[in-house]
């Protein structure tokens, strides 16, 4: 799916009481976002899930843009450690360009301007990896990045709002990721007032993405959604 672009590969792109964040700039981000004129310079921080390069292979660009290629200080990065290890995924002459880098973990708390979000829990991935759970004030939503299934899922995620990554149709045994059924598990048992899929591989793709959510809202009570290019959602919406 990145490889061919099938979808655009470009994260995902928050606007919190004013404050914008950018979730896991993968492969594409700075075209994706010039071209919905979503602006760099705007951005407060970005935040990484994981270091693989389907969530952090726009990082550095996406940096230059939200400090105007270094003259303006400003902004946050937001990583697990063995992102910012022996093969980091942001160059070091670009930290100085930042307010600052944060390094993720389990179980922590952060805030960014009016945002709060946490980091409950490590999931079970090839690389360090942690879900996002935000706190707007009034709505609360979860990002259930990469990830095996494992019961943490269900007590760490309760929230208005479910985004969650979703590749495979059925489980690959070698694959530590998603899948539908997993999805409609935890729709079920947290039951949102609305669901996102995203992060859909070939199988997901093939099978129609749109009507799997459909189905998966007969099947839950609960409103899913697959997510596609340039989608919008207002948390408005959950009121």
């Amino acid at each position: 799916m990145v490889a061919n672009q099938i979808l655009p590969s470009g994260g995902t792109w928050l606007n919190l009481n004013g404050t914008q964040l950018l979730l896991d700039p993968g492969p594409g981000t700075i075209v994706q976002s010039t071209k919905r004129k979503l602006r760099g310079e705007k951005l407060s921080a970005i935040i990484l899930s994981h270091r693989h390069l389907d969530h952090s292979g726009d990082t550095n660009i996406m940096v230059e843009a939200m400090t105007q290629g270094g003259f303006r200080k400003r902004g946050w990065f937001f990583a697990p450690a063995d992102a910012l290890g022996d093969e980091p995924v942001l160059f070091s002459y670009l930290k100085p360009y930042l307010d600052g880098i944060t390094t993720l973990g389990e179980g922590k708390s952060y805030a960014i301007g009016s945002v709060r979000f946490t980091t409950p829990v490590r999931h079970i991935h090839q690389v360090e990896t942690y879900g996002l759970r935000f706190e707007t004030g009034n709505h609360t939503f979860s990002y259930i990045a990469d990830s095996l299934y494992f019961d943490g899922i269900l007590q760490h995620y309760k929230a208005d709002l479910l985004i969650i990554n979703v590749l495979f149709v059925e489980r690959i045994a070698t694959v530590q990721h998603l899948t539908l059924r997993d999805a409609e598990h935890i729709i079920s048992a947290l039951e949102p007032k609305a669901a996102i899929l995203t992060h859909f591989g070939m199988s997901m793709w093939r099978a129609h993405p749109w009507e799997l959510a459909d189905k998966l809202t007969r099947e839950t009570g609960v409103r899913v959604l697959a997510a596609r290019a340039g989608m919008t959602f207002d948390l408005a919406e959950l009121d």
